[in-house]
């Protein structure tokens, strides 16, 4: 048995994007799962989008995710080169041969020779567009953000040729030749049906007379996405096809051109789309944007692996969480679902509060310390005085922990506890530092923690709730004020955790403050 060759084929033009991320995510865990090997491959023929600058983001979006390639880009192989780009000597040179063959015919039709329909309306039939009809060629059907998926994205089209070329006699093949005529290679689609696996929708049959006779190789010398992706397919010996269900309607043409070259067929597994809530294609409209922005937004790359693999895919069973070496274990083709998938930010949000719970407290710190000197609080992040900085810190991450969802919380609500100076929150201090009780209950405990022996939360909650009592109101009564006096908000953790990691010298002058 062959070992399992999969691809991640991305156009740069554009980020790595959601749709794009969960589509390599798959194929690596495939390829993993089956000791296979990972081939990145950049689909950048598409000269006037592509930059190395997407290039870069698309290489540093699947590392934060992960994800590592045995071929392509940065790492090599024997089956390079890896950039459409490099390889046009070699699409010419199979356009050639399938004209040699019988299988294509030179197209001298002028624009029209270049367009490249990815699917064509059944029983439409009419005349081809003049040399100045435009291109469609930078916008998918029902996508506004093309290019999101995976290489080229499906073209639209409004029309079909009509064959005229494929009549010409030798002659006049010969003479268009020796006028320098441009002209495209477009493929001769046989009479019949084509029928290919797809190991997650099933056998999938097209009929023939619904597929015109496309271009593959354009008269500028550059192919379209049939011939770049079957010729780099075939040269890198790639065995599954792992891809977005908006490329089944490529398959067929792709399919007629593996038999064409003589090769064997790739399995085929075409995954669902995601979808936003509203259940239309996920685009920028749903706030999706580029897995590196979801990092800057600080959520852990563990949990955006985690909920990727499940949109589209089930283990069988119940279990939601998993690390990456569960998955690697778990994953399967047969697995995917046939169903769209829906993007959901909350339950994104979800895994990532379960992988930081889970997550050992030295790692955890590890994560968060370029967070807090990017803000400025790695100076001050530990208790004055305190003999073990590093031992404080990780306190102070455990006490956050049950509440964070995203690494930028930590920050957020660490604050208080790493800078000297503290923002009030105005309704906070209104609901419950403004009225002359509280200012006295808050005095109460101000003194109660100048007074106390051990500054620590163990001893500070009986002495505080005893204060309540002999002051004949329930301990929240003392507990609000004096949770806005030391951290500015209505919301903290506990708040004798709290004013024992603040220490005695910080909670104390903050309260004083509030009384002046």
């Amino acid at each position: 048995m062959h070992t399992p060759r999969l691809r991640f084929a991305p156009s740069p033009t554009g980020y790595l994007h959601v749709g794009g991320a969960r589509t390599a995510l798959f194929n690596w865990l495939y390829a993993r799962r089956m000791g296979g090997v990972l081939v990145l491959r950049i689909e950048d023929t598409d000269v006037e989008r592509s930059s190395a600058d997407m290039v870069t983001g698309i290489l540093e979006g699947m590392r934060w995710i992960g994800l590592d390639w045995d071929e392509g880009p940065e790492v090599g192989g024997a089956h390079g080169p890896y950039f459409q780009s490099q390889r046009l000597a070699r699409y010419r040179e199979l356009g050639e041969q399938l004209v040699r063959d019988g299988h294509a015919y030179y197209c001298y039709c002028g624009g029209s020779a270049d367009m490249e329909p990815a699917a064509v309306t059944p029983g439409l039939k009419t005349r081809p567009p003049s040399a100045d009809t435009p291109h469609p060629s930078s916008w998918s059907p029902g996508s506004s953000d093309p290019g999101e998926e995976e290489g080229d994205s499906p073209r639209g089209e409004s029309w079909t040729y009509d064959r005229r070329c494929s009549r010409l006699t030798p002659e006049e093949v010969t003479a268009r030749e020796a006028a320098k005529m441009p002209r495209a290679i477009r493929f001769k689609v046989p009479p019949g049906e084509t029928t290919f696996l797809d190991l997650v929708h099933g056998n999938i049959t097209f009929d023939n007379a619904n597929i015109e006779d496309f271009v593959a190789l354009r008269s500028d010398g550059h192919p379209t996405y049939h011939l770049s992706v079957v010729a780099d397919d075939i040269d890198m010996a790639i065995t599954h096809v792992v891809r977005g269900d908006d490329h089944i309607s490529n398959t067929p043409k792709q399919v007629l051109l593996y038999r064409a070259f003589g090769k064997p067929l790739p399995a085929f597994a075409h995954v669902p789309l995601i979808l936003g809530p509203d259940k239309r294609r996920l685009s920028k409209r749903h706030g999706a944007t580029s897995v590196t922005e979801y990092s800057k937004q600080g959520f852990l790359p563990e949990a955006m692996m985690n909920f990727l693999a499940l949109l589209g895919w089930s283990p069988g069973n119940d279990q939601e969480l998993f690390t990456r070496d569960e998955l690697v274990a778990a994953f399967s083709l047969e697995g995917i679902s046939s169903s769209d998938a829906v993007f959901n930010p909350e339950k994104l949000e979800w895994f990532s509060a379960q992988h930081i719970a889970r997550m050992p407290a030295g790692e955890l710190v590890r994560r968060i310390e370029p967070r807090l000197r990017e803000a400025g609080l790695w100076p001050a992040a530990w208790s004055p005085g305190s003999s073990d900085p590093g031992a404080w810190l990780s306190r102070l991450v455990e006490l956050l922990r049950p509440r964070a969802k995203r690494l930028t919380d930590f920050v957020e609500k660490g604050r208080p506890f790493l800078a000297d100076a503290i923002e009030y929150d105005p309704d906070a201090v209104k609901k419950h530092l403004s009225s002359a009780d509280a200012l006295a209950h808050l005095a109460a405990v101000r003194d109660a923690c100048e007074a106390a022996q051990a500054f620590t939360a163990a001893a500070l909650e009986p002495a505080i709730r005893a204060l309540a009592e002999a002051r004949g109101v329930k301990a929240a009564v003392l507990i609000h004020p004096t949770r806005v006096a030391v951290v500015g908000r209505a919301e903290s953790p506990g708040i004798f955790e709290v004013l024992e990691l603040l220490g005695r010298d910080r909670a104390v002058a903050r309260m004083s403050a509030r009384l002046r």
